[in-house]
């Protein structure tokens, strides 16, 4: 069976980095109910503004031309640092902090599993990546939080003793295996049986309309990508020239004035359409802990790491539950909610790494 365990250490190893982080106050109450959490309609979570101007500001070239590394003497890089250690640097702490509590992991994919790409379909993990969240996966439990459709995110993991949430969580399964019995195609039975939770199947043929829609809109966008994510879509403009962005978020929502229950929102490079439903990372991590029965303790520690927009929604949760440790995945300081950082998914792998060996 996959050992779900904690991590040991001393209690005298804590250590004031540590307690000066949110570690230690006891959590809401938080139901484990799918409808429940997802019952309120969000009618205002549209972002307003100039969506150009969003756009650019989210793809700041300029910083990621030049390597992290190379800021270490900026003052601007030397705050944010100061406020957002290195997981790795602050490993002891992290482990400190989590002694004696039930360490639940939880991971993006794309930017922190594996590099960011100009072609979403060659994001691969490496088979080192696959054989460290193997590690983890077998003394915690562990879940993939993803934008990605979950058939797509599990085809590029590969572990079946993993929870998925895909679709930004709107579309979540349990393990088809323990981390001694690794099956690498579950049946489609026990696939049916893993399902947890899908608080926005109602929009499944709204998706699919919009979906085809933004296909043809998007045709005369060169490089502009429209991926189905199931219960959601994504527009990759990663690949567009900047000049066109203007267009392509018009064509966009142009599409989207038609269907007032479906909601835009942008990550790296990419806009997401999305159901109203109040659903997002956070809501997914807070389902996925009352699912293990662990919503309404005080002795457990979850880690999201994650390098995008969206997970900010997951980082909030954690501060408001004050537990755990939100990390973000980036080479350049940003507005985040996260405790701690790392630079790139080289240094997650690192990480998790540490973590089995913390174990041993």
């Amino acid at each position: 069976m996959t050992k779900h365990g904690v991590v040991a250490v001393p209690e005298d190893a804590v250590v004031g980095v540590a307690a000066g982080r949110h570690f230690s106050f006891p959590p809401p109450r938080t139901g484990d109910s799918c409808k429940m959490l997802a019952g309120q309609i969000d009618l205002g979570a549209a972002m307003t503004g100039s969506w150009l101007d969003s756009m650019k500001a989210s793809s700041p070239r300029h910083k990621l031309v030049a390597p992290w590394v190379a800021a270490a003497g900026d003052v601007e890089h030397d705050d944010w640092m100061e406020k957002h250690p290195s997981a790795l640097g602050e490993f002891e702490a992290l482990v400190a902090a989590a002694s004696g509590k039930q360490v639940v992991m939880f991971l993006d994919y794309d930017g922190t599993l594996s590099p960011i790409v100009e072609d979403p379909e060659s994001a691969v993990m490496t088979d080192e990546m696959r054989e460290a969240v193997r590690g983890v996966a077998e003394h915690f439990p562990t879940a993939i939080v993803s934008g990605r459709g979950r058939d797509k995110v599990f085809n590029f993991v590969r572990l079946a003793e993993l929870y998925y949430a895909g679709s930004h969580g709107m579309d979540i399964q349990g393990p088809t295996a323990d981390s001694n019995h690794h099956l690498n195609t579950p049946s489609k039975g026990e696939q049916a049986r893993s399902v947890l939770c899908r608080p926005a199947s109602e929009f499944l043929p709204m998706i699919g309309e919009v979906h085809d829609l933004l296909v043809e809109k998007m045709a005369s966008i060169p490089g502009a990508m429209v991926e189905n994510n199931k219960f959601c879509l994504s527009v990759h403009f990663r690949c567009v020239d900047e000049k066109k962005w203007g267009t392509l978020a018009e064509q966009v929502r142009s599409v989207l004035r038609e269907y007032p229950r479906l909601r835009l929102t942008q990550g790296r490079k990419v806009l997401e359409i999305r159901p109203v439903v109040k659903w997002d990372k956070g809501r997914a991590l807070e389902f996925l802990l009352g699912a293990l029965g662990l919503a309404d303790r005080a002795d457990v520690f979850p880690i999201y790491i994650g390098d995008d927009r969206t997970d900010e929604d997951a980082f909030k949760v954690l501060r408001s539950r004050g537990q755990g440790a939100g990390i973000l995945v980036t080479r350049f300081p940003k507005d985040t909610l996260a405790s701690f950082s790392l630079r790139d998914p080289d240094e997650v792998k690192d990480f998790l790494r540490e973590l089995v060996i913390s174990k041993s």
